[in-house]
């Protein structure tokens, strides 16, 4: 019965969780966000007091429950264990903790203390921690493949004449951030396929972290040693390969709280319990083939073997798919390219740079979840995979203030849209060389029509003739830096005036 519970809640975690990630209409962050918000690093950084009070209470009462429900990455390592499970069964062992390991492991939680006491993000940080490696995997690889379908249901709504579904753009936003997200996929999963919760239990910093906790857990798996027989089925089913046999002997440091070896004893001399109340009384043994990992829910083994060609699809589809732009319904026009800002540019809510490399861990959820196209990993190794601005494909909208409110960790602080419209983020740039009043010598005045505050005024060219094709004049204390000028300005490929960023923002 423990088991079943732990399989429904980490199921709707999981499904939860890639929802919101992969959710490009921002409805489903209302209801779900919350999910994100549980996660312990994010809460950690956020300062979260009332999440990081759960997940302790939550461990020092029932193990590390966290790692096997709540994490999105060790219910991805559970799928893909459970598929080679299928293949080979008690394929587990004990393994004594090596010392090399515990070296390793509680290495990686030094920095990740380092980095939550200190406010420095490394690239350690960036890669290893477990939800936002999840929430990279899911919005490079997996993503593309939901957009793909998206896009054949709009195809077929729209000669339907409904509105049901509409098509959006499939493009590439960082190719660093696929490379690590492919490869933290593939590590993973080829860990979790050989030896179950390697990862967690050699690498994961969260899972050192909670282990300690767990180590004094109240309710965890105990082994009645009269009752115990020795046949080690329940080591041959621990993916965590904490269980010793021979010793009847549990290590609670590494147990994820699975449930697994109380399902398969065949004795029934694991149970969970407080200390000194274990099974006193034998429970009707099972057969070796249960007791082995037989799958009996059949519904569960097709829904994995369906998941994992889902994972394989998804590296033919997610492609860069271009997108034009026509004037007039006739010309294609060139793609736009960014230019080489001086500073990047921060989301509005994040108040400075210094703020946004202490906390933010490069989810990517802020990413996923603008509408505006605007967001996107960065690739220098300043501020690797944390979100910059960029218009190319639109601009930051005055009344959208999506990011702030997604934001787990504090990243990106929420702000209201009465407050995004007075903060300036950037300021504007104009390059007399490409603006097409100098090089086409036709007047344009796109950047002053859509400026939303009025920063930009047209004026003579020529001050002694007002009757000259006029240019922009900027008023950079009323700018802020949300880029329409930039994103809407037709020259081709650079645009004639762009948005510069600011280390830290300012209220205008």
């Amino acid at each position: 019965m423990l088991k079943k519970i732990r399989v429904a809640v980490a199921l709707f975690f999981i499904i939860a969780l890639t929802l919101l990630f992969l959710d490009f209409t921002g409805t489903l962050h209302s209801f779900l966000g919350w999910t994100a918000k549980i996660q312990f690093f994010p809460a950690l950084l956020a300062l979260s007091l009332i999440p990081l009070a759960f997940l302790i209470l939550l461990t020092l009462v029932l193990g590390r429950v966290y790692c096997s429900v709540i994490c999105p990455l060790g219910i991805f390592q559970d799928a893909v264990s459970r598929c080679a499970g299928i293949r080979k069964k008690n394929r587990f062992s004990y393994r004594p903790p090596h010392k090399a390991f515990i070296i390793i492991r509680f290495t990686l939680l030094a920095v990740f203390a380092v980095s939550a006491g200190f406010g420095i993000i490394s690239i350690v940080t960036v890669l290893l921690e477990p939800y936002s490696a999840f929430g990279r995997m899911v919005s490079q690889i997996f993503s593309p493949l939901y957009l793909w379908v998206n896009n054949i249901f709009a195809y077929f709504a729209e000669r339907s004449d409904s509105y049901a579904f509409y098509s959006v753009d499939i493009w590439l936003k960082s190719i660093p951030a696929l490379v690590v997200a492919i490869l933290t996929f593939v590590t993973i999963g080829i860990f979790a396929w050989k030896s179950g919760r390697g990862y967690c239990n050699t690498v994961c910093p969260v899972g050192a972290c909670l282990g300690i906790f767990a180590k004094y857990a109240a309710i965890k798996p105990r082994i009645n040693k009269e009752m115990c027989s020795k046949c080690g089925i329940c080591a041959k089913n621990c993916k965590s390969g904490c269980i010793d046999p021979v010793n009847k002997e549990i290590d609670a440091l590494r147990c994820v709280s699975c449930f697994n070896c109380e399902s398969r004893c065949p004795k029934g001399a694991i149970t969970y319990a407080t200390k000194g109340k274990t099974n006193m009384k034998k429970e009707k043994p099972v057969s070796e083939s249960e007791g082995s990992g037989k799958l009996t829910n059949e519904g569960a083994t097709r829904r994995g073997l369906i998941s994992t060609a889902a994972f394989l699809l998804t590296g033919i589809f997610a492609r860069k798919l271009h997108a034009y732009d026509f004037d007039g319904g006739l010309v294609p026009l060139e793609d736009k390219k960014a230019p080489a800002r001086s500073v990047p540019i921060i989301p509005p809510g994040s108040l400075s740079a210094r703020n946004l490399s202490r906390r933010c861990t490069g989810c990517q959820l802020c990413v996923s979840a603008c509408p505006n196209n605007v967001l996107r990993p960065s690739n220098s190794l300043n501020d690797f995979m944390q979100p910059n601005l960029s218009f190319e494909r639109g601009y930051c909208r005055p009344e959208c203030v999506k990011c702030s409110s997604v934001c787990p960790s504090g990243a990106i602080s929420p702000i209201t849209t009465p407050e995004k419209s007075g903060t300036q983020i950037g300021y504007v740039v104009w390059d007399k060389e490409l603006c097409i009043v100098n090089v086409d010598k036709v007047q344009c005045d796109l950047c002053e029509h859509k400026c939303p505050t009025a920063a930009i005024r047209m004026i003579p060219k020529d001050a002694d003739d007002p009757t000259s094709l006029k240019i922009p004049m900027i008023d950079n204390s009323r700018c802020i830096g949300c880029g329409a000028c930039e994103h809407l300005c037709p020259a081709r490929p650079y645009s004639a005036i762009h948005v510069e960023g600011i280390d830290t923002h300012r209220i205008i």
